[in-house]
């Protein structure tokens, strides 16, 4: 069955961040503090989906305070951070919320990710994931890695469940 068809049960997403809300890059500067650059896209299509009563977690191995500062900005309030189990916090984030892993969509680049991305429904990675995250995942997004691949499979998902509705947004715009 292809991961198409398996879209319409999604109820939730997971999502990774180094190399999946960012490009994996990381900017060190003269303070010796580090940054990251996300994508705008992403961060749209993610208040869209809670909007649309989707569920979102991160678990991610990083604890960058202005991470978790954009994502409680974009509205996501599971945010899992310095993760070295990221299956335990993904069972966790699964009982929360009463999922199945067939409800889940899970986005990862890396191989920590891979755990995961075998026990949820649909695995998927952006266009610049490892070559052990490709051969292991449903989709490979085309688009890389904090440049709208979280977008990307937000938007597939809810367009085949009817809720990607923008005319309520260009009305208000």
């Amino acid at each position: 069955m292809s991961y198409l068809s398996r879209l319409k049960n999604i109820k939730a997403f997971v999502f990774d961040v180094d190399g999946v809300f960012t490009d994996g890059s990381v900017y060190l500067l003269p303070d010796k503090s580090m940054s990251r650059v996300m994508s705008v896209l992403d961060g749209y299509a993610i208040v869209q989906a809670i909007k649309k009563d989707f569920v979102i977690g991160i678990i991610t191995g990083g604890n960058d305070p202005m991470v978790k500062n954009r994502m409680e900005y974009l509205g996501i309030t599971d945010y899992y951070a310095k993760s070295s189990h990221k299956i335990s916090d993904y069972q966790d984030f699964k009982i929360k919320y009463n999922l199945k892993d067939s409800e889940i969509l899970m986005m990862g680049d890396d191989v920590p990710d891979i755990g995961i991305m075998k026990l949820a429904e649909i695995s998927a990675c952006p266009a610049n994931a490892v070559q052990e995250v490709k051969a292991i995942a449903d989709y490979i997004s085309p688009v890389f890695g904090g440049k709208g691949a979280v977008r990307d499979v937000i938007e597939q998902v809810m367009k085949v469940q009817g809720k990607w509705n923008l005319d309520e947004e260009t009305k208000s715009a």
